[in-house]
């Protein structure tokens, strides 16, 4: 645990969140590319989409993410015990999601598996989900409980 987080993770949120954000809004269509891309024989970077750059980018930002977050800490969970330990699972919960969706993408994409694309569909719809129910609880702390943890994700040392 750390008291704060450092400039580095924050940068890395607020990226990681946006290019979330853009491959989930520039999805639309790639079931029909991945049919094509299959039935062409296709393989390695060729044909490759916004929507497949943007997963890899937040799939190798991710991993960063986890590393910074082994090296330098996360400050600790705010709020009761039982909202501790829902803040715990929320973020295993994302950061299993945000590494699934763009590995389920990769497995569809590069290797051709219809049905990754499938779960990988469905994953990124959850990821989504659960990554606006993170925003209004950061918001609801903010601003209702009024007890600073949006701060810690805007200023360092906050």
């Amino acid at each position: 645990m750390t008291a704060a987080y450092s400039r580095l993770q924050i940068a890395l949120h607020w990226l990681i969140a946006l290019l979330i954000a853009a491959a989930w809004f520039t999805h639309d269509g790639m079931g029909r590319a991945l049919h094509q891309r299959i039935e062409s024989g296709a393989s390695g970077i060729e044909g490759n989409t916004l929507h497949v750059w943007l997963g890899g980018v937040v799939f190798a930002l991710i991993l960063i993410r986890l590393a910074v977050r082994a090296a330098q800490g996360a400050p600790a969970p705010v709020g009761t015990p039982a909202m501790q330990q829902a803040a715990v699972w929320g973020h295993r919960l994302l950061y299993v999601l945000m590494l699934a969706v763009p590995a389920l993408g990769a497995a569809a994409w590069y290797g051709g598996i219809e049905d990754a694309g499938e779960v990988h569909e469905l994953a990124g719809n959850a990821l989504m989900i659960v990554a606006l129910g993170h925003a209004a609880v950061a918001l609801w702390h903010q601003y209702v409980r009024r007890d600073g943890t949006l701060t810690r994700m805007l200023r360092p040392g906050a």
